[in-house]
């Protein structure tokens, strides 16, 4: 029965009990209570429901198959693109988060581990050249998850006597700066190994932290991840608040060992540069074989020590402490 039939009904009924209170007749027999307000409201209600349900629903399979169709990383390997600077996220005295604007939404789909090189814009009023007048280019690794939607993440640290990072630091929202990539460093694969050692200083925590963050993000990863960080003051620690909270969540897969060159009187952790005990004592050992992993990277000075020097790009043979320790080419990777 519809909406407006139930109405005409009802009016009428009302009319005859006027009409039979009026003339004195004895008024007919009450007529039951119908529940019939109820369905309509149900019938609201339900509707309503199915029509929030369907809105919602149907919006999010719009999302879910525009995430499939994305194949591609806005990226390119091969060109520089460029990015507009979408907003700066201050870190601390002298670092500061950078996220880039990616197109349409898109993710990074950025490979773990991998970085990007960058260079200043195309449109840049002053080109950033060095003294061969050829442009300055430096890589980054990128702070973000790789299924991140429409934007990019860097965490940049300003050096005095950097050129590029006092470039983009002197960047505004609404700038570009020019990105190349994904460079692929090192294919990272759930447990491939049974341990991973990580030795980083200062800004060298960025692949690092690219690695951990997607790895013990998987349910199913086993291997247990310790890292040993090198920085000069309390300060100069970038991402703490995210380890430390990496190893409150992660407390069988994931230990981290702070070591500062300069600390203040309310340091309590350890102090000094890296060095063979401190190797000794939290890094897996070479005896684990094909088992074990260790990544290392950090200042030049600080590479040269831990495990020896690059040969180029090429990665060169085992050095420094890691060498004494006993560790081969094939357990180590130089950022």
């Amino acid at each position: 029965m519809s909406f407006v039939r139930a109405s005409f009904r009802a009016r009428t009924l009302v009319g005859n009990a006027r009409r039979f209170n009026s003339t004195g007749s004895t008024p007919p027999p009450a007529p039951k209570s119908s529940n019939l307000p109820l369905y309509l409201g149900g019938a609201g209600v339900l509707g309503l429901g199915t029509y929030v349900y369907l809105e919602f629903s149907g919006k999010e399979q719009v999302k879910a198959k525009a995430r499939k169709v994305q194949e591609k990383s806005p990226l390119d390997p091969d060109n520089f693109v460029d990015f507009k600077l979408k907003r700066v996220e201050p870190y601390n005295h002298n670092t500061a988060t950078y996220v880039f604007e990616l197109p349409d939404d898109q993710a990074s789909l950025l490979p773990v581990a991998s970085c990007v090189v960058v260079k200043s814009a195309s449109d840049s009023p002053a080109p950033l050249v060095g003294k061969n007048e050829k442009p300055i280019i430096r890589p980054y690794t990128p702070t973000s998850p790789s299924e991140l939607e429409g934007e990019l993440h860097f965490l940049i640290k300003r050096y005095e006597a950097g050129k590029m990072s006092n470039h983009i630091h002197g960047l505004k929202p609404g700038d570009s700066l020019a990105i190349k990539g994904p460079i692929m460093k090192i294919p990272y694969e759930t447990n491939k190994w049974e341990q991973v050692g990580m030795i980083a200083g200062g800004s060298g925590i960025t692949p690092m932290y690219q690695i951990l963050n997607h790895a013990l993000a998987d349910p199913a990863n086993k291997t247990r991840f310790t890292l040993i960080f090198a920085n000069v003051t309390p300060q100069d620690i970038l991402l703490k608040e995210k380890f430390d909270e990496l190893k409150a969540k992660h407390p069988d897969t994931f230990n981290v060992v702070y070591t500062l060159d300069k600390p203040d009187s309310s340091w309590k952790g350890v102090t000094g540069y890296v060095n063979k005990n401190l190797v000794q004592q939290h890094i897996p050992p070479a005896s684990l074989a094909d088992k074990v992993k260790v990544l290392v990277c950090g200042p030049p000075g600080q590479v040269e020590a831990v495990c020896g020097k690059k040969d180029g790009m090429k990665q060169g043979q085992v050095g420094g402490i890691l060498k004494d320790l006993g560790y081969n080419e094939e357990q180590v990777f130089k950022f």
